[in-house]
């Protein structure tokens, strides 16, 4: 393989490993607050040990999320120094506003939370949760906006005398189209996560029928139909989020919504399959049990509008920019678009269903297939995410900077122009292995503290005493 190709591969690993942990930070942190806000408002125990027990989990996430994020940064000078040299001026400044800003504010207060108990007037502490939750999410803007402009350079001019991309406004690269169509889709993403993880370790935990105090049935109960609420609203926000990102990815990247459905010739009124038998990479007659109009409607808001087909596209695409092949994988495309759908509406139907049973009996019982059922679902959403960020990274291939079909051609470059000159197969090949090792150490470490610390349940060393000015700081 080559240097681009193995690049490409551990850019991609590390991506999706650490794509694991940022929609639970995001989406925790704001469960956790909203536990930490009704312990302040009314004073319940059931809510403090809600508080610090997913608390604990919270930070375990957190940690391990901040070391494999910073190995992404890096790649930047080893792996894609023809990147970082056409637009890192450009591409940095959103990053450099995520560290400078949302991350340290998110680092500061995340500190102030965890050593902040018994140290801070309970006010003041609260608000500390909630400020790295907005860090949280700041972050994730900055993230977002840096990640858009590669997908819709705005913004920006090509300096042909230095052959690079020049920054011309960061207020547009903030406020790009794409970042607005993208933010709310994450992030209601992101809240579900959240939601589904706080309500899947609940279920299990009243499904086993170990739940003995009445204080931990109470705290379980509540954090389920807080859960089921919270599920309900942010399923609704992503499927609202998604429709208009699609409309969005359409009028940007025709060939990426082409590929996403292996629509080879254009159609007018085009269906969306439900599935697939046969080598979509090869043939595009292969769909199966489509869905009449409905990419179309996807697409344009008309269940009659026109979607242009992958063949069409890449003629157009080789008159503007010159002989080549601008077909992502229609596999890896196809598939993942299905993977993100399907595990986002599985995930979401499947969380309401369990937590309805919870919220209307007084108690599952020791039923071990829902207690696996839970434990279950309680992956989908993150598997729906990262096949989403699959769908976005490789749908815009061969482009790491994608042309902006509103007439700024000249910034743009191709993933073959975007690897670095001195990388080697073999030095990539050492810094793969490495990092595949590396990360897979740190998943069986966030696993084994995760299960060990979910297996504890509401343990009573969390609360020693109820009263605030004499609690212990939490032994994170």
């Amino acid at each position: 393989m080559s240097a681009l190709d193995l690049s490409r591969w551990q850019f991609g690993i590390t991506t999706v490993y650490h794509f694991f942990m940022v929609p639970l930070t995001i989406g925790l942190s704001v469960m956790v607050a909203w536990f930490n806000t009704r312990w302040y408002r009314h004073g319940d125990e059931a809510d403090l040990r809600l508080t610090k027990f997913f608390g604990k989990l919270f930070m375990i996430n957190f940690a391990l999320g901040v070391a494999t994020g910073l190995v992404q940064e890096f790649q930047f000078g080893m792996n894609w120094a023809g990147y970082s040299r056409f637009v890192g001026d450009v591409f940095g400044a959103p990053l450099a506003m995520e560290g400078l800003v949302a991350f340290f504010l998110e680092s500061t207060f995340i500190g102030l939370w965890v050593f902040g108990w018994g140290r801070l007037s309970k006010r003041a502490h609260l608000a500390t949760i909630w400020i790295a939750a907005f860090g949280s999410w700041a972050s994730a803007y900055f993230i977002i906006a840096a990640n858009s402009f590669i997908q819709h350079p705005v913004g920006v001019r090509f300096n042909p005398d230095v052959g690079r991309a020049e920054m011309t406004t960061i207020w547009k690269i903030l406020t790009n189209s794409t970042t607005l169509a993208a933010y709310p889709h994450v992030i209601s993403a992101s809240v579900l996560t959240g939601a589904v993880f706080v309500g899947s370790v609940s279920a299990w935990y009243l499904a086993r029928g170990k739940v003995q105090t009445d204080v931990d049935i109470r705290g379980f109960r509540r954090a389920l139909r807080t859960a089921t609420a919270v599920t309900l609203v942010a399923g609704i926000a992503v499927l609202v989020s998604g429709d208009a990102q699609a409309r969005m990815m359409f009028k940007q990247q025709p060939m990426k919504m082409a590929s996403a459905e292996a629509l080879c010739e254009t159609e007018k009124s085009a269906g969306l399959s439900l599935f697939a038998v046969g080598d979509v990479s090869n043939r595009c007659d292969v769909r199966s049990l489509v869905i009449p109009g409905m990419l179309a409607f996807m697409a344009t808001g008309s269940f009659d509008g026109t979607v242009p087909g992958v063949n069409e596209l890449q003629t157009q695409m080789s008159d503007t920019y010159g002989p080549n092949n601008y077909q992502p994988s229609l596999v890896i495309t196809y598939w993942s678009f299905r993977g993100m759908i399907g595990f986002g509406l599985i995930g979401m139907l499947a969380s309401v269903w369990v937590l309805w049973r919870v919220r209307h009996h007084e108690s599952l019982g020791p039923r071990k297939w829902t207690a696996r059922l839970a434990l279950a679902i309680m992956w989908t959403p993150f598997l729906a995410n990262v096949f989403g960020w699959i769908l976005t990274e490789m749908g815009r291939q061969p482009w790491v900077v994608a042309p902006n079909p509103d007439g700024v051609f000249e910034v743009r470059l191709l993933t073959r122009d975007a690897v670095s000159a001195a990388a080697t197969s073999t030095s990539v090949w050492v810094s793969l292995i490495t990092f595949t090792l590396l990360y897979g150490g740190l998943a069986v470490a966030e696993i084994f503290l995760l299960r060990r610390y979910i297996r504890r349940g509401l343990d009573d060393s969390l609360v020693a005493d109820m009263g605030h000015g004499a609690e212990p700081a939490l032994a994170y």
